[in-house]
């Protein structure tokens, strides 16, 4: 097992009787620094997505959590999207960062208006909370009821005392799935708490987020775990955030191999 990996923490229930799916995809699509990598030189950044959705079938959203983008890119995005194609959603940071989850009612109307508008190509809304909000049950709680059931949702938490039997069960009484992280100085904790498992690859490197390229050695046993989450009935969707230099293109295209060949004897 790769060394930063962690703990295997789940508790899985076999026979779901769901026939799970596994989405391999980056954090981002529009990087110039993608020519030559995913993109031919000289594509016009309009016809990037077009191009993404041609090799991957799904992405992660990260310019909304900058500027919350108006409904009509929501639908838009819907109208464009290849069939079967996916798209999870970075919340704004004027919901988690700036306000800390703190009478959400406004963000999640907005939010809310845009998913229906995303239609059938909706994944996950992603809530990435702050390094310096500490453990707040309740206002968690609260801003997990206000959102609609039927927005899938994951929790990105970045201070340690969230990591607690707690807040794990809070998220499982709301359907919500623990942010499995892989990065410098993030705690990597295989907890499942919703029908789905949301990952978020940063970067093997230890010193420095977002940077390095995932060894096979590591890639393989990340493999291994989305084939345990995917055997208990599990939806899996994986993002790699290790954009510079293609990084996350090459990585995210190895996982996705791995995955549809048979596991290493």
């Amino acid at each position: 097992m790769a060394e930063h990996a962690g703990t295997w923490h789940g508790t899985w229930h076999e026979g779901a009787g769901h026939e799970s799916t596994v989405r391999i995809g980056t954090s981002g699509w529009s990087y110039d620094h993608w020519e030559g990598v995913l993109y031919p030189p000289g594509l016009p950044a309009r016809d990037r997505l077009a191009h993404y959705a041609a090799r991957f079938d799904t992405v992660e959203l990260n310019a909304s959590f900058y500027r919350w983008p108006k409904e009509d890119s929501f639908a838009g995005w819907r109208r464009r999207l290849p069939e079967g194609f996916a798209l999870s959603v970075k919340a704004p940071r004027g919901l988690t960062h700036a306000k800390k989850l703190y009478a959400p009612e406004v963000w999640v109307d907005r939010i809310t208006r845009c998913w229906h508008e995303l239609g059938d190509k909706r994944a996950v809304l992603l809530v990435q909370l702050p390094p310096d909000f500490a453990r707040d049950d309740a206002r968690l709680d609260y801003f997990l009821a206000a959102l609609p059931g039927w927005i899938r949702v994951s929790v990105e938490f970045r201070h340690p005392s969230w990591d607690d039997a707690g807040v794990y069960a809070l998220l499982e009484r709301h359907g919500a799935a623990y942010c499995i992280m892989s990065g410098a100085g993030l705690p990597c904790v295989l907890r499942a708490t919703a029908p789905f498992v949301y990952v978020r690859l940063h970067g093997p490197d230890r010193d420095v987020l977002y940077g390095g390229s995932y060894p096979d050695e590591d890639l393989h046993w990340w493999a291994a775990r989305i084939r345990e989450w995917r055997a208990a009935g599990k939806d899996v969707f994986a993002y790699f955030n290790n954009d510079g230099g293609g990084n996350a293109v090459r990585n995210a295209t190895a996982l996705r191999r791995m995955l549809e060949g048979p596991p290493p004897g």
